[in-house]
C-alpha cells in the first residue's frame, strides 16, 4: 500500500462497516480529546498545588535571613 493512496483503507470496508465508522468516529475522537484535556488539567493542578505548598513551606524561612 502506497502512502499516496489514502483511500485504500476506506475501500476495504463494506458499507455497514463504513456507516458504523462514520457514526462512531466523531464520538471516539471527542472522548479521546476530553481524556487528554482532563489529563493535562490534572497535571497542571498538581504542579500548581505542589508549587503552592513549596512557597508556603519557604515562607517562614524567609524571615530567618533578614
Amino acid at each position: 500500500m502506497n502512502l499516496s493512496d489514502i483511500n485504500a483503507l476506506s475501500r476495504n470496508f463494506t458499507a455497514p462497516q463504513r456507516e458504523t465508522l462514520e457514526k462512531y468516529l466523531p464520538v471516539i475522537l471527542a472522548i479521546a480529546a476530553a481524556w487528554l484535556l482532563a489529563r493535562g488539567l490534572k497535571k497542571m493542578f498538581w504542579a500548581s498545588f505542589g508549587l503552592y505548598w513549596a512557597v508556603q513551606w519557604m515562607h517562614p524561612l524567609r524571615w530567618l535571613f533578614h
